[in-house]
């Protein structure tokens, strides 16, 4: 990851508006900023949310709030709880979160 072209700054999430992404159940909503080619949010999946689609984008994703459950394409699957992180580069493993009781992430991509 190159960080380049963006000033320091602050960054006020509650002050970001956010976008509603429906899951296969449930809703994400996204708080987004973008620092160069660096995209950042602060993202809350609602109780019974489920990922839509397999992605294949890379992440580092931490959990603040609540538990995600992360599924992998050859079903391994991986609990976070707050504190704990989880990091995936482009194209590597096919990986899809869900949630039971809703969850808060801070994730970098």
């Amino acid at each position: 990851m190159q960080l380049s072209d963006f000033p320091f700054g602050v960054t006020d999430w509650s002050a970001i508006t956010a976008t509603e992404h429906p899951g296969e159940s449930g809703m994400a909503l996204w708080r987004t900023c973008q620092f160069g080619s660096i995209r950042v949010r602060m993202v809350e999946y609602s109780p019974g949310y489920l990922a839509d689609h397999w992605c294949r984008k890379g992440h580092i994703l931490l959990c603040l709030e609540g538990e995600l459950l992360t599924e992998l394409a050859d079903g391994r699957r991986f609990m976070l709880t707050p504190g704990l992180s989880y990091q995936v580069s482009d194209d590597a493993e096919p990986h899809r979160s869900s949630t039971r009781t809703g969850a808060r992430l801070f994730i970098v991509d």
